[in-house]
């Protein structure tokens, strides 16, 4: 008896922390060592538990049929039990591994019941308890009803979820369950998830997750991974969602999980599908799809249903929808209706409702249409913006262009909506991915119309809506992102030393990514924004405007064209296909980047600059030269897109010596441009490490400024700097820098004691008015879709800050110190920083690639 349950223990141990193989070898060899036994009392009673663990996990593992089996031969050995209240205790802990599986089956509302039955049966004994009394009864009642908070919550029942999990967790409380904290604030983040609070699912999972990291519960922690990564897909950050996702992999296939393994890919061709990767998307979910199918598992049907929204798109890309398409999606809709899955059947109906608008059976779209009811409240943002764009591409159909534009600017009011609960400037940049087509489509038909007020219009609603909100003033600092990000900062600097010496790096690195992984979603809660500006109007633009001009590019339909405001007058060009334009940009970058080293050969600057120049001359005669009937020699402010945004407009031949302005938007120049002017004359110098020229420099500069305040060699800290950055009208930085293209908030300068990094802006309580970085690439931003621009001067530029001076190449040393040197003088004559800045780059515009960002 005795060996029979010291193996029963280490099976159950070994079941929850999700090693499935091994608990079934274990309790197996219980099993084996308990029929040896005399039959009697306890040694059904010890039987029966290790059938009902068993049970569990040879389900994980090959499915239903046999963990039923297991469970029946537990309840015969308990019908032999005498003692009633250890027949109903036993029987309680098969209902709940029973309501287990049958959730694990993807079938939530049937696990409800059986979950309510151990409740029911243990209740009125568990509450009766104190702290430490029976722990394994009260742990189990704990789990079970964090369990039934999860099936709730999977079936939408938010009322009943919130109840069984704030209960859970004040039990976990009272009898020091500490261990079981994270399954309730996970189940929690379930609730928030389904009920649409993605911000606060996010935090509740990140509550999770620092438990399950401090513990090392690897197993736990992949598959919190999962809701974590489907949150995330929820608000569209596909690659943070594919980073928990390829973390969480290697722990499952370690630990040989089953169906999660299979959710894993699910999830994964997801993200695929929202990025655009439809024959990635459809292999994944195939892939999923026929492992669950094997499982006997109804989750089946969501890689079905990601199969054929991804099937279903390519064949709208390229106009082959056939009838057998429409049919897989209606049949798909009834077995996931009748499977309690009432938002995916919706939107599976309304996959099938597009493919008829584009066969051009209007008739039959409509009326599967009218099958599918307005929005519930806890409807998922992408289908709310799914079923949006049925009704636009319907009425288009149906020649109302007038209804299909309601449907899209209905849709991208509630995206809005969304967006104004989120936190983070990375959760409101990724929202945009949600509004992507219809904003397409609303650019296309004001196109076509050639109505160039409309199409301003539409322009400011759908583009950089990151940089529409009001920073609050007073921002209390998060300790917890503070002590991440200097944790990132001393690994930073960590792999720099060991670089240099020769020392290996990999495990810095892997502890790098991690906390910056951690700093970024800390950022996503503890940036805190003001309530969003309305979007600016033709004629508040006009009337800032005065005598310059405003350009703004647009992308539509493989076409570049221009809204050109000027004079009073809003007019459209059209500028042909936009390819060579963008290619020529990105070739301009590189050439740039090439010409940057202070003292290149000769022959390569000769060979280089000729590629810079001819790549120059291309953009100009694309987009600058048809608009000079328009602009004539306004100072311009412009409104990029796409690789555009790298463009420094000084190079361009009509635009030498000419002041230029870049903005995000017309809505963004506007609030920076209209910002009260700074109440102080501070002015801050600082000189970062390993500059050639950095010294002279500084002290040249400091001679322009009275007063100035002179941050180097030691002194020039990140700590030093933020705290001179907060409420500093001018500040100039000379220190190398760097963009990150993959995670644009950790886009960095390099200090004294490691990088000041663009997340760390957003603790400023009064950002500063004006800051030229005189450093490399710090202009540069990471494009989502809808335009959303992000990187450090981009973070600045969010925070309140009305000017950014800032190279989007490469710059040497020398080069960067003349040109600020130039800049300041002009500066400190009384020049407004566009003039000054185009003043010195017109003496060597190939070396000095910087931008204007902001006001101007």
């Amino acid at each position: 008896m005795e060996r029979a349950r010291e193996l029963f223990e280490k099976g159950w141990a070994e079941q929850a922390e999700f090693r499935f193989p091994s608990a079934i070898r274990l309790l197996k060899r219980a099993l084996t060592h308990i029929d040896r036994v005399e039959p009697g009392q306890e040694r059904a009673a010890t039987r029966a538990r290790i059938l009902y663990t068993l049970g569990l996990c040879q389900g994980e593992t090959s499915g239903m049929a046999v963990a039923v089996e297991a469970f029946d031969a537990a309840r015969r050995d308990i019908a032999t039990i005498e003692d009633a209240a250890t027949r109903t205790i036993l029987n309680a802990g098969v209902d709940h591994n029973h309501g287990l599986m049958v959730m694990r089956m993807g079938q939530p509302e049937h696990a409800v019941p059986w979950f309510t039955r151990f409740i029911d049966a243990v209740e009125h004994e568990v509450e009766q308890m104190t702290p430490g009394e029976n722990g394994a009864l009260v742990q189990g009642f704990v789990r079970t009803l964090v369990n039934r908070g999860f099936a709730q919550a999977a079936v939408r029942k938010s009322a009943g979820a919130i109840a069984d999990l704030e209960r859970g967790i004040g039990l976990a409380r009272k009898h020091e369950l500490h261990h079981l904290y994270h399954f309730g604030l996970h189940a929690l983040g379930n609730v928030h998830k389904q009920s649409g609070d993605l911000a606060v699912a996010l935090r509740r999972y990140e509550e999770a997750e620092r438990i399950l990291r401090a513990d090392d519960q690897r197993a736990l922690l992949a598959r919190l991974q999962f809701d974590q990564a489907e949150a995330m897909l929820m608000i569209g950050l596909s690659d943070e969602a594919g980073q928990h996702l390829d973390e969480a992999l290697p722990v499952m296939r370690k630990e040989k999980f089953g169906q999660e393994i299979a959710e894993v890919e699910m999830f994964r061709a997801s993200a695929a599908l929202l990025d655009g990767q439809f024959d990635l998307a459809r292999r994944m979910a195939k892939r999923s799809e026929r492992k669950l199918v094997r499982r006997g598992s109804t989750w089946w049907m969501m890689a079905g249903l990601i199969e054929l929204w991804a099937h279903g798109r390519h064949a709208m890309r390229t106009r082959r929808v056939s009838n057998a398409l429409v049919l897989k999606a209606l049949t798909l809709s009834d077995e996931l209706a009748a499977n309690h899955l009432v938002d995916e059947s919706r939107l599976a109906l309304l996959l099938a409702a597009r493919l008829e608008v584009r066969r051009g059976r209007l008739a039959e779209a409509e009326e599967l249409l009218r099958r599918v009811p307005g929005p519930r409240a806890v409807t998922p943002l992408d289908h709310r913006m799914q079923r949006r764009l049925v009704l636009a591409e319907l009425a288009l159909a149906k020649g109302s262009r007038r209804a299909a534009l309601v449907h899209a600017r209905k849709a991208l009011d509630e995206l809005g909506r969304v967006r104004d609960q989120l936190g983070g400037l990375e959760l409101v940049s990724a929202t945009a991915v949600h509004g992507r087509e219809l904003s397409e489509l609303a650019i296309k038909l004001v196109l076509e119309d050639a109505d160039a007020r409309r199409l301003f219009a539409w322009l400011e609603r759908t583009r950089a809506q990151t940089y529409r909100y009001e920073p609050l003033e007073s921002v209390e600092n998060n300790n917890e992102v503070a002590e991440r990000i200097s944790e990132v900062r001393n690994l930073s600097w960590a792999i720099l030393r060991h670089g240099l010496s020769g020392q290996p790096t990999a495990d810095l690195r892997a502890k790098l990514v991690k906390a910056q992984r951690e700093a970024n979603r800390l950022g996503w809660h503890s940036q805190r924004w003001g309530k969003p500006r309305p979007v600016a109007g033709v004629a508040e633009v006009i009337a800032e405007l005065g005598q310059r001009a405003m350009v703004s590019f647009v992308v539509s339909g493989g076409e570049m064209a221009a809204v050109v405001v000027a004079g009073g007058r809003v007019s459209l060009v059209r500028l042909g296909a936009a390819a060579e334009a963008l290619e020529s940009a990105q070739k301009l970058h590189f050439d740039l980047n090439a010409l940057a080293p202070d003292h290149l050969p000769a022959p390569l600057v000769q060979v280089i600059g000729l590629s810079a120049h001819k790549q120059a001359d291309r953009l100009d005669a694309l987009l600058v030269k048809p608009l000079a009937h328009l602009i004539g020699d306004r100072e311009l402010v412009v409104v990029p897109t796409g690789e555009l945004y790298a463009v420094p407009w000084g190079v361009l031949p009509s635009l030498h010596g000419r002041p230029v302005a870049t903005a995000p938007s017309a809505t963004a120049w506007l609030a920076a441009a209209q910002a009260g002017k700074p109440r102080t004359d501070r002015v801050l110098v600082v000189e970062g490490p390993g500059l050639l020229f950095g010294h002279g420099e500084v002290d040249r500069l400091a001679t322009h400024h009275e007063n100035a305040t002179v941050l180097s060699g030691d002194a020039a800290t990140a700590s030093e700097v933020l705290a001179h950055l907060d409420g500093a009208d001018l500040v100039h930085v000379a220190a190398h820098g760097e963009h990150e293209t993959e995670n644009a908030l950790f886009s960095r300068l390099e200090l004294a004691d490691g990088p000041l990094f663009a997340h760390e802006l957003g603790r400023l309580r009064t950002p500063p008015a004006h800051v030229v970085l005189a450093a490399c690439e710090l202009a540069l931003n990471r494009i989502r879709p809808g335009d959303e621009a992000l990187g450090f001067a981009g973070a600045m530029l969010a925070g309140g800050t009305r000017t950014v001076v800032a190279a989007a190449s490469k710059v040497g040393d020398e080069a960067s110190a003349a040109a600020m040197a130039d800049y300041h003088r002009a500066l400190a004559a009384g020049a407004a920083p566009a003039v000054a800045l185009a003043e010195a780059m017109a003496k060597d515009p190939f070396r000095r690639p910087f931008l204007c960002l902001g006001s101007g």
